[in-house]
């Protein structure tokens, strides 16, 4: 299982959405961000999760997303296909659809809404599980789901060959820490907040995924570099650095709409995040994003 697993380790960006003016998904728009990316030589892609706005789309929506991500980058990238909706059925169709167009795997939150027992969500995991040959990521954000995933299930799950790892991004490294031992050598652990992710790989993480990868690659490829070669002080400066970054981008009050004006800048576009998330439309705003991006550029710079 170990060379299988070497492909899902690195820096993988949770891709955002791509629409046109009138914000519908645009797959010419979501190949140009999917080449982006693939320039940029990261490791893969997560498609459709928190950054993608995948529970703000329709099914059809988030398959034509994965069939333009796929027709653009299959075999050069390692796509992970995040599938998880409310409900199981549309769940496993989608998993289905991401096998069909040869997705690396798939990954999933619990349903959100209604408080689950662990019953249920591993019920809703397993059917996802079950309805394909694809291996499966569990997502974990208890933030935003509020399911708190008990070690038990966690254990339970991770026991099944094709459970091969979790995205673990609540905000507790020991918690994180906790799945790798228990999870094991052969399981992975994806960092999912950025703003840890040198504490993340530190205490035991493989890989990472994250939002704020999409506008400063680079910057945390150079961290996964450090990490591999055990320049802690460098990794430790450079992430303090990315740090300002992050905070900049969650000081404007939408975070995607912060980062898409980011790549608006670059001349990728994106449009603008879909309601109830907002686009940037003020001038101090853009002014400010326009300052955080030559301050991006120039520490891209600095450390090439």
């Amino acid at each position: 299982m170990g060379k299988e697993l070497e492909k899902f380790k690195g820096i993988f960006m949770a891709m955002y959405s791509a629409y046109d003016d009138n914000g519908n998904v645009d797959k010419e728009r979501v190949k140009k961000l999917a080449r982006y990316y693939a320039d940029k030589k990261v490791k893969g892609l997560y498609v459709g999760g928190s950054s993608g706005e995948g529970v703000l789309q329709s099914e059809e929506e988030r398959k034509q997303v994965v069939e333009a991500v796929m027709e653009e980058v299959k075999g050069e990238l390692t796509i992970i296909v995040h599938v998880g909706a409310n409900s199981t059925p549309e769940s496993v169709r989608l998993a289905q659809h991401a096998e069909k167009v040869g997705a690396d795997a798939v990954s999933s939150i619990p349903a959100v809404y209604y408080r689950l027992s662990p019953q249920s969500v591993k019920a809703h995991w397993q059917a996802m599980i079950d309805s394909t040959n694809l291996p499966f990521i569990i997502y974990h954000i208890p933030q935003t789901t509020g399911f708190n995933l008990p070690i038990s299930l966690f254990e339970e799950m991770a026991k099944q060959e094709k459970v091969i790892g979790i995205k673990c991004s609540s905000e507790s490294t020991f918690e994180l820490q906790q799945f790798k031992a228990v999870g094991g050598k052969d399981f992975l652990v994806f960092n999912g907040p950025d703003e840890q992710f040198v504490a993340g790989r530190a205490i035991g993480a493989d890989a990472g995924i994250g939002g704020t990868y999409g506008v400063m690659p680079e910057l945390f490829m150079k961290l996964n570099e450090y990490i591999n070669n055990q320049e802690l002080n460098k990794a430790r400066e450079l992430q303090n650095e990315v740090n300002e970054i992050i905070k900049g981008l969650l000081s404007v009050g939408s975070l995607y709409g912060a980062c898409k004006y980011i790549l608006h800048l670059r001349g990728v576009e994106t449009g603008v995040p879909r309601l109830p998330m907002l686009p940037i439309t003020d001038d101090k705003t853009k002014e400010f994003l326009k300052g955080l991006n030559d301050k991006i550029l120039s520490l891209i710079k600095k450390i090439s």
